[in-house]
């Protein structure tokens, strides 16, 4: 059974890790399709952050929209997937990187993994996504 508008943008907004899928910059390559963070407050943008040199940053810089899937198999199975254009692309902040990494880790681990990734990572950028299709479903509901 669909979600109604209200339910979909709730669920979207819990901090389930996201399927990106993207058109591939490759010839003769299906889709990008990998595990990311995202964050969704409902009626605004997604937005996620990714090297700027990764292989999803280039594919989504091509491609100029992108796709998440988010899912969770218990109580029962519900889905919510959303497609759009890229709105803005700018250098993400340590503050970014802060927030997103709050939404998914324990307090206690926070502190440790921004420092690493903000050192590691090499140069992250935030890409806004703004919804503009969506697919949901519940199917447990009777």
């Amino acid at each position: 059974m669909p979600l109604t508008h209200e339910e979909r943008e709730q669920f979207l907004a819990e901090p389930h890790v996201a399927a990106l899928a993207v058109n591939a910059t490759e010839t003769d390559r299906a889709p990008l399709t990998v595990p990311i963070w995202y964050a969704y407050e409902p009626g605004g943008d997604i937005w996620i952050m990714t090297g700027r040199h990764s292989r999803k940053g280039i594919s989504i810089a091509a491609a100029g929209r992108f796709s998440l899937m988010v899912d969770r198999v218990t109580p029962t199975v519900r889905y919510v997937s959303v497609e759009g254009p890229v709105i803005a692309t700018h250098a993400a902040t340590r503050e970014q990187l802060v927030e997103i990494s709050t939404r998914y880790l324990p307090a206690e681990r926070v502190d440790g993994y921004v420092d690493l990734a903000w050192r590691e990572h090499g140069e992250q950028v935030v890409i806004h996504m703004r919804p503009q299709h969506w697919l949901s479903s519940d199917l447990g509901e009777a």
